[in-house]
């Protein structure tokens, strides 16, 4: 499975789209961060673009957990992929433990892609690289269960793509691209149910001096809280997606494929 993994993630490097979809955002991103450096973060003289590198950096983990896994389920399940691993023994098990796999070694691609750049052209950044570490753990642990659930609730791929917009309301919800502590209370309530927000949070506290704290909610970090609320997310997330996943594969049979590609060659012409 190791071998069929990094062979995907070699392919990658070498389709056009997947190039594109790695290095366009995080343009873009780096570019929204530069000219941001230039403001401060409220109450202290620190770049606000700063500030931001490590919450963008959380945003992506949550981003590929839950966005892409639901995408590529969703796309697998239209042409096939899942009922073929279905007729494999553990073959649905396989399948998710390596796509699961899969995505991790992309979260690394992709926040290295934007991270060593920014270490050059932002100051005041200095990583502590055992709390980037294990947030970045629990974190691809909370939200891939939620992707795979998300992503076992659509046939169709197309449909999927309505999760983003939740996705982007929580973003902005969730002190990525300005302090939270500057927002309603209603608004923090809602924002520290979900990941994103301490996703964001660990990310801070992993690059960020320790002054930055000032800016958060308590003005702590609060370490043993976004474990707390992460691990949470995996349990529960843990549990309902096999099962979810479980379901979805019987449904599955050669007809209901064939029937998916008919609608999408349809659509096609």
């Amino acid at each position: 499975m190791s071998a069929g993994v990094i062979a995907e993630l070699r392919q990658t490097f070498r389709t056009s789209q997947d190039l594109w979809n790695y290095f366009f955002p995080n343009a873009v991103l780096l570019v929204v961060m530069f000219f941001m450096k230039g403001a401060a973060v409220p109450g202290t003289s620190f770049s606000l673009g700063s500030r931001t590198l490590p919450s963008v950096v959380g945003m992506g983990v949550a981003f590929t957990g839950m966005v892409t896994l639901a995408m590529s389920l969703a796309v697998e399940r239209e042409d096939g992929t899942l009922l073929r691993a279905k007729a494999i023994p553990n073959g649905m098990l396989g399948y998710l433990i390596g796509k699961i796999t899969l995505l991790s070694g992309m979260v690394v691609i992709s926040q290295l892609i934007i991270l060593v750049p920014s270490l050059f052209m932002l100051d005041g950044i200095s990583i502590n690289w055992f709390t980037l570490i294990w947030v970045l753990v629990i974190g691809l642990v909370a939200t891939l269960p939620i992707g795979a659930v998300i992503g076992s609730l659509f046939s169709n791929p197309r449909n999927a793509g309505i999760v983003m917009l939740p996705m982007m309301g929580l973003t902005a919800i969730s002190g990525i691209f300005y302090p939270i502590s500057a927002m309603p209370d209603w608004v923090q309530g809602i924002a520290q149910v979900f990941p994103i927000y301490w996703l964001g949070l660990g990310m801070r506290s992993a690059m960020l001096p320790d002054a930055l704290r000032m800016a958060e909610i308590g003005d702590s970090w609060r370490h043993l809280e976004t474990l707390g609320v992460l691990l949470a997310w995996a349990v529960v997330g843990l549990l309902v997606a096999p099962m979810v996943m479980r379901r979805m594969a019987r449904r599955e049979s050669g007809s209901t494929v064939a029937e998916r590609r008919e609608r999408a060659m349809q659509r096609v012409t």
